[in-house]
């Protein structure tokens, strides 16, 4: 399952603490150019939004209920933005990797439409390359790790080389 609903990093946590989530990942889908920086998708011109990718054990945790999180951590009705990020690569969007999720996710959004005033603008397409995400992450991670090192305390886990930095985004997040 894969998930757009603006800064990846909120969209992740939200994911990660779901029991039957077994792995998420953060980085850029569905855009129009290869291997694009996180300086080529801040101009809006590549056309990729910021999204997880959530694996999960169907047996612990249905895709219904990925969804039921998705429309409950964002406003789908905002085109291009949430909250103080605004930008083409913070669009609602699900990308479905089969089309048994093409289908929920259809029937989920034709659900979730009566609760809103405005129209939902979630963008619902095929996940891009099969679903894997294009990502910049580790030099991200690694300009954050610097910052990290040099005033802002060390988190969790945190090493003292920030080119070999691991922190998991759960404390990355509760930093920012």
């Amino acid at each position: 399952a894969t998930f757009a609903a603006g800064c990846f990093w909120g969209v992740e946590l939200n994911y990660q603490r779901i029991e039957g989530v077994k792995s998420t990942s953060v980085g850029y889908t569905n855009g129009h150019m290869d291997y694009p920086t996180y300086q080529d998708i801040c101009t809006g011109e590549t056309g990729h939004a910021e999204a997880v990718q959530v694996i999960f054990d169907p047996s612990k945790v249905s895709y219904h209920e990925l969804l039921k999180v998705f429309w409950r951590i964002h406003d789908p009705t905002t085109l291009n933005r949430q909250k103080n990020d605004r930008g083409t690569q913070y669009r609602s969007g699900i990308y479905f990797h089969s089309q048994d999720q093409q289908h929920a996710a259809q029937k989920s959004i034709d659900e979730h439409q009566p609760l809103f005033a405005k129209p939902i603008v979630t963008e619902l397409a095929p996940a891009a390359n099969g679903g894997g995400l294009s990502s910049t992450i580790s030099s991200t991670w690694k300009m954050g790790a610097k910052a990290l090192l040099k005033g802002a305390g060390r988190p969790s886990g945190a090493m003292a080389d920030p080119d070999t930095y691991s922190i998991s985004i759960c404390n990355w997040y509760r930093l920012g």
